[in-house]
């Protein structure tokens, strides 16, 4: 089925249009002129069409897709709380592994202090 052909009038307004050769310049071997043709698909103002019909989905398919990227989610944020845990229990050992060493210095310099508090007073017998 051939498309309807609209006329040149000058004062289409928010319609497209769309320019198709003329026949009848091929019959008289002149230029070609343009006629103008109506749209092929009448679509509401601001609606746009999809890139392809393989992109649109059902709604038991974008609930099946919001499923399966909240499971993903969750066992990554499983994986990384797993992770966290790891990392803190290495850093409070090292930690306690800090305040044994600070512990042990401490009281090295205490029995040193004593050591020379003995040495520095003036012993009163």
């Amino acid at each position: 089925m051939q498309k309807p052909i609209m006329a040149v009038t000058g004062d289409e307004t928010d319609e497209e249009t769309e320019l198709a050769p003329s026949h009848m310049a091929a019959a008289t071997g002149d230029m070609p002129t343009y006629q103008i043709r109506a749209p092929t698909t009448a679509l509401p103002q601001g609606v746009v069409m999809a890139a392809s019909p393989g992109s649109l989905h059902s709604p038991q398919q974008l609930a099946e897709e919001a499923t399966r990227k909240r499971e993903l989610r969750l066992m990554k944020n499983r994986e990384a709380a797993k992770e966290c845990r790891r990392r803190k229990k290495e850093y409070v050992k090292c930690l306690e592994s800090r305040v044994a060493v600070l512990e042990v210095q401490n009281k090295k310099l205490i029995e040193e202090l004593e050591t020379l508090k003995d040495i520095c007073s003036p012993k009163t017998d």
